[in-house]
This record gives structure tokens, C-alpha cells and sequence, in this order.
């Protein structure tokens, strides 16, 4: 019968020390309808603001969401975060909650808020950095339009 080798565990040298950060990302794509509504102002105002977005019917995009992950690659797996792992989180929390629906009034966790791409990757942010381990979650690229995209990096600690 032939032996099993088990494979020798990274040398001190080759293994990443705890200060190496490695960033990884994931990229998904969902559609969605929108829009650029505040309540709270008058029709004229609204109209004014945001022009053809504030269409009362809505409006809609293919949007790609880049989740970022930051931290040092496990010395047994070389992983800073699993990427399957972390489809699934990003399929479940954020595609499942928001793909083909209407961001204003069919995303529980965005009632209340202007669906604008700025306030989405605040709102995303909110609902997947309690889920992101190992690892931190870095940072969120939301593109609502191959030429428009938003960037969150996290609250700011002051």
C-alpha cells in the first residue's frame, strides 16, 4: 500500500508574517430599479436635484458590487478569506435582497434611505461587515454605470 505524504507545513521564512496584508475582492452583479426621490422636499426640488432619475416610475441598473477583504493569508490554506465563502455571503445578504427588485420600497433593510449609490455601499457596508471572517472588509465598489461607481471604506474613525 502506498504511503501518504502530508505535506510539510511553510517554513518560518516562506510563511506571511501577521503584518503582511494581502486584499482580496469579489465582484458581483445584480439589477435593480431606483429612485432619486426625498420626501421630505417638493416636487419641483426633487425634479430640480436629480433630473430624470426622480422618475416616479423608477429606473433601473446592472449594477457590479466589489467587496474587498483585507488581511494576512492563513499559513495553512494561503487564504486571507475563502471566495466561495464569500460569494455566498455577498449572494445571500446583498444579490438575494436586491436583485429585480425595487431598491425603494422591496429591501427592508434600505427602507427609509435615498437609494443613491453612495448611500447603497453605506447600506451594504452595515449588512456585511458583521459577516466578514476571517479577514476585515476593506472596502465596497458599487458601479451603477460602467463610468459611475461609488467607494465606501468604512466609517470614519475620528
Amino acid at each position: 500500500m502506498p504511503r501518504v505524504r502530508s505535506r510539510p507545513a511553510p517554513s518560518p521564512s516562506s510563511a506571511p508574517s501577521a503584518r503582511e496584508t494581502v486584499l482580496v475582492t469579489r465582484q458581483v452583479h445584480f439589477n435593480a430599479a431606483h429612485r432619486l426621490h426625498n420626501p421630505a422636499r417638493s416636487r419641483q426640488w426633487n425634479e430640480r436635484a436629480f433630473g430624470p432619475c426622480n422618475n416616479v416610475d423608477g429606473h433601473g441598473h446592472n449594477y457590479v458590487l466589489e467587496v474587498t477583504v483585507s488581511g494576512s493569508p492563513d499559513p495553512e490554506t494561503g487564504y486571507v478569506i475563502d471566495l466561495g465563502r464569500l460569494k455566498g455571503i455577498l449572494e445571500r445578504v446583498i444579490v438575494r435582497a436586491c436583485d429585480h427588485r425595487n431598491l425603494n420600497t422591496q429591501v427592508p433593510f434600505l427602507k427609509g434611505i435615498i437609494p443613491s449609490t453612495e448611500n447603497l455601499v453605506i447600506a451594504f457596508w452595515r449588512q456585511l461587515e458583521p459577516r466578514i471572517r476571517p479577514g476585515r472588509l476593506h472596502a465596497i465598489r458599487l458601479y451603477e454605470t460602467p463610468r459611475n461607481y461609488a467607494e465606501y471604506r468604512g466609517p470614519d474613525p475620528r
